[in-house]
């Protein structure tokens, strides 16, 4: 049984390079008859709950029985969890912006005759496009017989039937279309062309639109130009780009500004005109994933406009129930504790629950890194969990874990009861240590001799990891469209958190992307074919996501405005969370042979 289980060396980068296959799963392939009796209220009247409040109050979950009358077991009417309230009602200033109105211009597109023998389209580069470029199948939900998310064969979605407007990331399959076959008429070439209704032509295209296909066709050619090193050749395509983009225009003009500062640094570093340490020190001044520990009122917002974090903390939550159905005493272990709001959705859940009594919820956060500051939010963090569980009468305690590396990390740091049912619950804590992968590989290693019941897992569905710059361009291209196509569709009101997000958070997650390598890239997403690679190695087996979990998924997509641009695909047993058919979040569950 000692080596049952492979820990040898595991590298991301050595899983290949490829969008991870989706399934196209119909909704009704699954055991319908599960949830043929369940039934669904949603409270229309948030009344006092508003802002983080609603993270708990708009929501309910399933019991394992699907005809039991009290399916929801959240209400609008709990007691308000008080240490919150700083977060309800947030009021912000409109920023106003004078755009600059801007005429079609012909940007420069690649002199494919003088450069056909400097290069060619990589083939690996021509596929992710192409895939892109296949379009997705309806989804239908069973009994329902509706569409999640209307499409028409390409992909396109469309508002109605006499309507077509382009996302973010239908100009990026136009424009990657156009540029594949403006760079290559090569007969190798041939059967990787995508077929898109608009030609080689800009028939059918809003001047807007011509305009933006333009723009990305040409920071497409600039992206490739610096694949192959060639770093002046790709410096002719900044200014006009950078001219035509804005970080104030519409979705695609921001995205492309972004890309094409990412893309200026990283020309600018490999040719010296820049000092990479002056560069560094100046980023040092902002870390996302530091940031991302205490609850700003910008990060706030983005929880409660767009979808992903709810559907996914939900569906997480959703998965645990279903496992703690007759433990007395429960016992979960967080990886990235950070406010612990999906602990208050679960202490409602078990409030509600009748017949099996609990008798302990133990939370155990994980304090490593800046000891000082992740010890002290999760001290935080339990003083408010504390407090919450006790006006709902729930016997509660919480256990921090203090290492100053995760190299250090032990079982026996954990107190863990044998008469506990242990789970651990992951939601975008791994992908922050793939760029320290002996910490992955310690908190594994600690995961397996613990043994949980469960292991729950939410991610990032993204591949920003290859070694290959050109195709992870690419992917970080359709990544970040789909993201600022659904800022702009579920932020308007809130332009200032918008641009606060837009410039702060995703600039930063485009430049590392982008612009860096080595150890200074630490942004390194992996998609979900490379996760069970990984958990594989330590004896882990994914199991099914219940019809109750994808049915609270899509539940929670219904309650945001813009929730019927989200799409749901099954992945083998994991679910994939997207917008408008881009993949961007991932939920699955795992358990340990």
């Amino acid at each position: 049984m000692e080596n049952l289980y492979n820990f040898g060396e595991f590298s991301f980068n050595a899983v290949e390079d490829k969008l991870s296959s989706s399934n196209d799963i119909f909704w009704e392939t699954k055991k319908v008859h599960e949830i043929k009796n369940a039934q669904f209220f949603v409270a229309e009247d948030l009344g006092e709950f508003n802002g983080t409040e609603s993270l708990c109050s708009n929501f309910g979950f399933f019991q394992d029985d699907p005809s039991y009358e009290g399916e929801f077991l959240l209400s609008t009417d709990q007691q308000k969890f008080q240490d919150y309230e700083t977060f309800d009602n947030l009021q912000f200033d409109m920023v106003n912006f004078d755009e600059q109105l801007r005429t079609t211009k012909n940007l420069p597109l690649p002199d494919t005759e003088n450069d056909k023998q400097h290069y060619q389209t990589p083939l690996a580069a021509v596929e992710i496009l192409k895939n892109y470029g296949k379009g997705f199948k309806k989804l239908l939900l069973p009994d329902e017989g509706k569409i999640i998310h209307p499409v028409n064969d390409f992909g396109f979605v469309t508002s109605n039937e006499n309507e077509r407007k382009l996302s973010t990331t239908d100009i990026m399959k136009v424009a990657g279309t156009r540029f594949i076959q403006s760079s290559s008429s090569e007969s190798a070439l041939s059967g990787l062309i995508l077929n898109h209704p608009f030609g080689f032509s800009f028939s059918g295209l809003s001047d807007e639109e011509k305009e933006d296909v333009s723009l990305v066709e040409s920071l497409l050619a600039c992206a490739e130009k610096v694949g192959y090193q060639q770093f002046e050749r790709a410096r002719f395509f900044l200014p006009q780009i950078e001219s035509l983009s804005s970080k104030t225009g519409n979705p695609v003009k921001r995205l492309v500004h972004y890309f094409v500062k990412a893309l200026r640094q990283r020309i600018d570093r490999e040719t010296g005109r820049v000092c990479a340490d002056s560069l560094q020190k100046a980023e040092s001044l902002f870390d996302p994933e530091e940031d991302a520990k205490v609850l700003n009122p910008t990060l706030l917002a983005f929880i409660e406009d767009l979808p992903f974090c709810k559907i996914s903390m939900f569906t997480c939550v959703q998965a645990l129930i279903e496992n703690f159905k007759d433990a007395k005493k429960i016992h979960v272990i967080d990886l990235e504790i950070r406010k612990g709001l999906q602990w208050t959705i679960l202490i409602q859940a078990l409030q509600s629950r009748n017949e099996c009594p609990l008798e302990l919820l133990k939370i155990t956060a994980i304090a490593s890194g800046n000891i000082d500051t992740t010890k002290q939010i999760a001290e935080e963090t339990c003083k408010r969990l504390k407090d919450f569980a006790q006006s709902l009468n729930i016997p509660f305690s919480f256990d921090i874990v203090v290492v100053s590396d995760l190299l250090h990390l032990r079982k026996d740091h954990f107190k863990i009861d044998s008469d506990e049912t242990v789970a651990v619950y992951s939601q975008y804590a791994l992908r922050n240590k793939i760029p320290q992968s002996d910490q992955l590989e310690t908190i594994m290693r600690v995961i397996r001799t613990i043994n949980p019941i469960v292991m729950v897992v939410g991610e990032i569905e993204a591949n920003h990891n290859s070694k290959s710059f050109v195709n992870r361009f690419i992917e970080a291209l359709f990544y970040f469209s789909a993201f600022f196509d659904c800022l702009e569709d579920c932020m308007k009101g809130n332009e200032k958190n918008r641009i606060i997000l837009e410039s702060m958070y995703f600039s930063y997650g485009i430049m590392n992307t982008v612009a860096k390598e080595g150890a200074e890239r630490k942004s390194r997403n992996v998609k979900i074919d490379v996760w069970r690679a990984f958990f594989k190695r330590f004896g882990m087996v994914e199991t099914e996501l219940s019809m109750m979990s994808l049915y609270q998924a899509e539940l929670v997509a219904k309650r945001f405005a813009c929730g019927n641009s989200c799409t749901f695909e099954m992945n083998g047993e994991c679910l994939v969370i997207g917008w408008k058919g881009t993949p961007i979040n991932s939920v699955s569950v795992w358990k340990f042979i």
